[in-house]
């Protein structure tokens, strides 16, 4: 069922993606293929409607224009994951999270408002008079934890609710958080269509084949989808470059780790006080190794420089 891996260079790592039988569902690529592609339309309302059980029925879907350019000239504009809209016109937002970001909840806060600021038209607001469809943001968040999630929870349903009654104020408007690393079933420990979801998901790279468990025409169309035998030469080339991406951004994490014992920093320290730090220090050391800050540099400002 699985295959044993043991990954102690890039070179080795290398060698195991040759011999995979799925996509890493977590690199941008493989993302896409999976939930973005005409193909996979069936994939993604399953998997949003186990997620947003209770909340929301999709039927169909149409993907959206995933850039959404700035309100005034000198403003940036947005690249989001994945956008699609049902035939009701609700907005669904859906993106993979590898790390913390420093205002990670206002990003999404930012994204949603974006999404419902796109809704007024350009004229006519008076009859059209604020009438705004659902926005519903979905994160999966691969190797880290909601910040102040101190729960074992690993899914959050946020909304906007009246603290004095406990009602719900606005039903326009969710996010729904997956921390994946959270989920600990078994394959025997799996009760609901969203755990398979979720299993498969966290495990999809570990399959020599496919589950007998895994019934369905969805999971049929996913696992297609993720099988490495059904791209394409060129679609290979764009899987192993974003594999090489992400071994990339590990590498400049493991350097800094490596630097800091060197400095002669207690290892057992600095590998609970790194582990801690690493999350929400990721993107923005990422950055600066992108605009060529020194490795030292990096330390001191992402705070892995942690005794004086």
């Amino acid at each position: 069922m699985y295959a044993n891996v043991s990954v102690n260079s890039k070179r080795d790592y290398l060698k195991i993606s040759n011999r995979r039988t799925f996509i890493d569902p977590f690199l941008d690529f493989s993302f896409k293929r999976i939930f973005a592609s005409e193909s996979s339309k069936e994939v993604l309302i399953g998997f949003l409607n186990e997620l947003l059980k209770g909340q929301r029925q999709i039927e169909t879907i149409v993907y959206n224009n995933n850039e959404y350019p700035g309100e005034i000239g000198d403003e940036g504009g947005a690249i989001f994951d994945i956008t699609c809209t049902d035939k009701f016109g609700a907005v669904f937002l859906i993106e993979i999270q590898k790390g913390v970001q420093r205002y990670f909840k206002e990003r999404a806060l930012f994204y949603t408002s974006r999404l419902i600021s796109e809704q007024a038209p350009k004229g006519n607001r008076r009859d059209w008079a604020y009438k705004l469809t659902d926005v519903y943001l979905v994160a999966i968040l691969e190797d880290f934890n909601l910040p102040d999630s101190d729960t074992n929870d690993y899914l959050h349903h946020v909304c906007l609710i009246n603290q004095t009654t406990g009602k719900v104020f606005y039903n326009k408007l969710g996010y729904t958080y997956v921390e994946v690393r959270k989920f600990n079933k078994s394959m025997e420990q799996l009760e609901t269509q969203l755990d398979k979801w979720i299993y498969i998901l966290k495990n999809l790279t570990r399959f020599n084949d496919r589950p007998a468990l895994f019934l369905g025409s969805e999971f049929d169309h996913f696992f297609n989808l993720a099988s490495l035998t059904s791209l394409t030469k060129e679609e290979r080339k764009m899987f192993n470059a974003s594999l090489k991406y992400k071994w990339d951004n590990k590498n400049v994490l493991d350097y800094a780790k490596e630097l800091s014992r060197e400095e002669g920093k207690v290892e057992g320290r600095v590998e609970g006080r790194i582990e801690g730090a690493s999350d929400k220090a990721q993107e923005i050391a990422l950055i600066l190794k992108r605009d060529g800050f020194s490795n030292k540099a990096i330390l001191k400002a992402t705070g892995f420089n942690l005794v004086d």
